[in-house]
């Protein structure tokens, strides 16, 4: 007899390709260069920019423009309705060669994303995993013989972007990157939350 494999519960992870065209791409990559003057505790070949809101920069605010309306179908998936969405805080980052970033994930903010304004080596493309003390079980099938599935693996490997190209998740789902054998991998990151989360009567505005 047949049988079927029901997805209970999944995770969304939403890839959308060239929402920033290339002239506005360059123009954040010529700009914010520069401006990446944080270090980063994970690695010396990473360094940021400040947070920053995108009524700061022009460019920041186009780029929010583009985003926004992937960010509002996103959080259909994720809240079961089409809710007003806002960045609250977005910066740059600059991975060197030998540069990684640590596992991690992100805190007050429902939706995080990545736009990716340069090249990816492929062994530096973005990396999820299953969050530490999840629910699995406590004795695992792990050997030579085994096939990782969705169901079963730990991790799962982004699929290769061009500059331009976006994702989202939520902002609970742990991330990294792993070491960089390429060139400087250039990338703009940002948070988002909904203006309100409604339930049954108990309402939160938030505001960016």
């Amino acid at each position: 007899m047949s049988h079927e494999v029901i997805d209970l519960f999944p995770t969304p992870f939403l890839r959308a390709k060239g929402v920033l065209p290339f002239p506005l791409v360059a123009g954040l990559v010529a700009h914010f260069s520069g401006h990446a003057d944080r270090a980063n505790n994970s690695s010396p070949n990473l360094s940021h920019t400040r947070m920053l809101s995108p009524a700061e920069s022009p460019l920041f605010g186009q780029a929010a423009q583009l985003i926004t309306p992937k960010l509002v179908a996103m959080g259909e998936q994720m809240f079961g309705e089409a809710l007003g969405w806002s960045i609250k805080e977005m910066w740059v980052n600059l991975l060197d060669t030998g540069g990684h970033q640590a596992m991690h994930n992100h805190a007050n903010s429902f939706i995080s994303g990545v736009v990716y304004l340069t090249a990816t080596h492929p062994e530096s493309q973005t990396v999820f995993m299953k969050s530490p003390g999840g629910t699995d079980f406590a004795f695992r099938n792990d050997h030579a013989r085994t096939q990782p599935t969705p169901y079963s693996a730990d991790k799962w490997v982004s699929p290769a972007p061009a500059p331009g190209d976006l994702v989202l998740f939520p902002s609970y789902l742990m991330h990294a990157v792993p070491p960089n054998p390429g060139a400087l991998r250039i990338s703009l990151a940002f948070n988002a939350i909904p203006t309100r989360l409604d339930s049954w009567g108990y309402s939160v505005a938030f505001s960016g």
